[in-house]
């Protein structure tokens, strides 16, 4: 696996005298699950994983680096919120495994920035935004710490291959080390006591299956009420099905959703997801206590798909649903228009949602509405509509993984102070004034909002 190419994009030195760098990555979607640890200070899996890489223009992480000797200390923003990077283990983690393999940071032409030697004086700012919810089963962490390493690597020449960056993403998150690249990537569990070889592998290119679609339905942009990590933690004591699952089941079915992927058998493709997908939250349930990741609103998501492949007599819709109630559609883009109606009639959006941009894609949604009712779902799923049981709906497909920037995408002023924080505050105006792209001004709405349901609950 290589890193992407970034000999155009490149750190530079700002007005204030700092050293910069913004980056993106995109979030993954396992389609065959990894969930337990094992070990946790490494954060290897028990099992081997695999996913789809979604396309940044519609869900991703934007995260801008400053470094600098005036910098007191390490600081971080996120979502324009300060969090306590000194106390925070991942971030540190991540920070000191870049660092003792930093080399000379160089800008576009060549010259040196910052030579190695001298990095022991610097620290860093970082300020990060997500276009989407965060801490919802959307792997808002998973693009997280893949923006946070690979900006950081880039930023201080690391000097290690894309391997190796990537078993640095892993100590933040694991499903982070599936970020860095796009397309289709593989996480190898590995075998050495030291994790060196539990890392990402891309199984195919971004461009490898250009009809495969991908339809994200918001059911809640809450945070969840048990977090990855510590329901892994108690799965690993707790359930008997989970040991099972890693051992017996997981290694046949990754070989077998790799070779429907790179033979884009979407019928093998999809089944495998869904069947994944359910011993997966079965797993869960299994759990003492019981961790229920999925809700009403997924389970009738569950009943539709189901239902909207009966009527056409083929798998043309699969699902799955990573550790929250948010569930992520698979299929053909010929089926798009189709399977979107489905979910409009079944879950149309509610008034405020509707005003609002309920379908991410104009044209799809369109389509949906012109393309004529199927009778055949409409009796094998009576379910009467829920309005407003989805909040979102993003219309994507397969992306590329993490790459640089350009300079007019920045979350943070030459001296590495955010242009806009939660509380409308920053280093620059709440807009970033002319400095933002739209991509990272519509990242900043998102901040906007989260201040607002904040001041609201208040």
């Amino acid at each position: 696996m290589a890193l992407p190419s970034t000999a155009a994009l490149s750190a530079y030195r700002t007005a204030d005298g700092a050293v910069q760098l913004t980056v993106s990555s995109p979030t993954n979607i396992a389609v065959i699950k990894y969930w337990g640890k094992a070990d946790a200070r490494l954060n290897t899996p028990i099992n081997s994983s695999v996913s789809v890489t979604i396309n940044q223009r519609d869900l991703r992480t934007t995260t801008t680096v400053t470094a600098s000797k005036s910098f007191e200390r390490d600081r971080l923003w996120l979502n324009g919120v300060e969090e306590d990077a000194a106390s925070n283990k991942r971030v540190q983690a991540v920070l000191a495994a870049v660092r003792s393999r930093a080399g000379d940071a160089v800008d576009a032409s060549g010259a040196v920035l910052v030579a190695k030697a001298e990095w022991p004086q610097y620290r860093v700012h970082v300020v990060s935004a997500n276009n989407f919810p965060t801490a919802a089963g959307l792997a808002s962490s998973a693009a997280g710490y893949a923006a946070l390493a690979y900006a950081l690597a880039t930023l201080h020449g690391f000097t290690g291959g894309a391997a190796e960056l990537s078993t640095i993403a892993r100590q933040g998150s694991g499903s982070a080390i599936r970020s860095l690249a796009g397309g289709f990537v593989a996480w190898d569990m590995g075998r050495r006591a030291d994790g060196s070889d539990s890392v990402a592998r891309q199984v195919a290119p971004a461009d490898h299956w250009p009809e495969l679609c991908v339809l994200i339905l918001v059911v809640s942009d809450a945070k969840k009420t048990v977090s990855s990590t510590a329901g892994m933690g108690t799965s690993v004591k707790t359930s008997p099905l989970l040991a099972h699952r890693a051992a017996a089941v997981v290694p046949d079915r990754l070989r077998a959703m790799e070779a429907a992927y790179l033979a884009r058998d979407f019928g093998a493709f999809a089944t495998l997801a869904m069947q994944d997908s359910n011993q997966f939250h079965a797993t869960c349930l299994d759990t003492h206590p019981p961790i229920f990741y999925l809700n009403d609103v997924s389970r009738a998501i569950i009943q539709m798909v189901h239902a909207f492949n009966d009527a056409a007599g083929e798998v043309r819709l699969g699902y799955t649903f990573d550790a929250g109630p948010n569930a992520v559609l698979l299929l053909r883009r010929e089926h798009a228009a189709d399977a979107l109606a489905a979910v409009l009639k079944y879950f149309p959006p509610s008034a405020a949602a509707a005003a609002d941009g309920y379908v991410s894609d104009a044209a799809l949604a369109a389509a949906a509405a012109a393309a004529p009712p199927n009778p055949a779902l409409a009796a094998a799923f009576p379910l009467p509509p829920q309005p407003g049981a989805v909040k979102k709906v993003y219309c994507t497909d397969v992306g590329p993984g993490a790459h640089v920037l350009p300079p007019e995408e920045v979350l943070a002023d030459g001296a590495g102070m955010p242009l806009a924080t939660a509380d409308g505050g920053g280093g620059g105006a709440l807009w970033g004034g002319p400095f933002l792209s739209m991509p990272a001004k519509a990242a900043l709405v998102v901040i906007a909002l989260a201040a607002l349901r904040s001041a609201l609950r208040k």
